[in-house]
C-alpha cells in the first residue's frame, strides 16, 4: 500500500467512520468507500503529477517543453525523441551558459554540432599572426588582419553528423522490401534525426554573441 493510492485512501475513510455504526463487512459500504477512494486516489496522483511541473527538476513530457518557451522562445526546442532527461540537461546549461565572449561562441557550437568550430578576428593578433611572429605562415597558419573590421569575426560552423533512418536501406539495394526488417520508403530530409536547420545555429551565435558587434557565419 503507498500513501495517496486507493487502498490508501480507503483505509483512511473507513477509519474515519463512527464506531459502531455500520458493520465491517457490509458491500454496499465497501463499494461506496472504494469509489470515493477511487477518485481522491486520482485526485491525488493529479496533484502529484501537477506539483511536479513547477520546477525544471521533475517536470515532464510536455510541460518540460513549456518550461523551456518560458525561457527561450522558439530558440530552444527538444530535438526528435529526445528524453526528458536529457533535455533537462540542455535547459540547465542554457540557463547558465557563459555569454559575451568569443568562448561562448565555441562552446554552443561545439554542444550544437559535435564540432568545434573555426573563430577569426582581423583585429586579434593571436588569430592573424604577425611578421616575424611564430603564428605566421602562408596558407599554414595566421591570416589577414585589418583595422577597417572593427568588432568584427568569422566563424566556421561544422555540422554535426546525421544518423539516419533505423531500419531503412538505400534506393535500389538488393535487401529493399516494403514492410520487412530493412525496407524501402520514401522520406524527406526532415525525418532524419540530428538534422539542425540554419536558423537554428545563427541563432544560437547571435544569442550568445556580444552586442554591438558582427559575427559572420559560414556552414560547412
Amino acid at each position: 500500500m503507498t500513501s495517496g493510492d486507493q487502498n490508501d485512501i480507503y483505509v483512511r475513510l473507513h477509519a474515519l467512520l463512527p464506531a459502531g455504526w455500520f458493520a465491517n463487512t457490509s458491500p454496499l459500504l465497501t463499494g461506496v468507500l472504494v469509489a470515493a477512494a477511487h477518485t481522491l486516489a486520482w485526485c491525488h496522483e493529479l496533484y502529484r503529477y501537477a506539483q511536479k511541473q513547477t520546477r525544471i527538476s521533475t517536470a515532464t513530457d510536455g510541460w518540460l517543453d513549456m518550461t523551456a518557451y518560458d525561457f527561450f522562445g522558439d530558440t530552444l526546442q527538444r530535438p526528435l525523441e529526445m528524453p526528458d532527461d536529457a533535455f533537462r540537461k540542455r535547459i540547465r546549461s542554457e540557463l547558465l551558459r557563459e555569454r559575451g565572449t568569443r568562448q561562448a561562441i565555441i562552446s554552443v557550437l561545439n554542444e550544437l554540432t559535435g564540432n568545434t568550430p573555426t573563430v577569426f578576428e582581423p583585429q586579434r593578433p593571436e588569430d592573424t599572426g604577425s611578421y616575424g611572429g611564430p603564428a605566421l605562415g602562408y596558407r599554414m597558419a595566421g591570416g589577414y588582419g585589418s583595422l577597417l573590421t572593427p568588432y568584427q569575426a568569422f566563424v566556421v560552423a561544422r555540422r554535426g553528423k546525421i544518423s539516419g533512418l533505423p531500419y531503412i536501406t538505400g534506393y535500389g539495394s538488393n535487401s529493399s522490401g516494403y514492410g520487412t526488417p530493412s525496407y524501402g520508403q520514401y522520406v524527406s530530409l526532415d525525418k532524419l534525426r540530428g538534422e539542425l536547420s540554419d536558423a537554428q545555429i545563427y541563432a544560437a551565435v547571435a544569442a550568445v554573441k556580444v552586442e554591438g558587434t558582427t559575427v559572420w557565419v559560414r556552414l560547412h
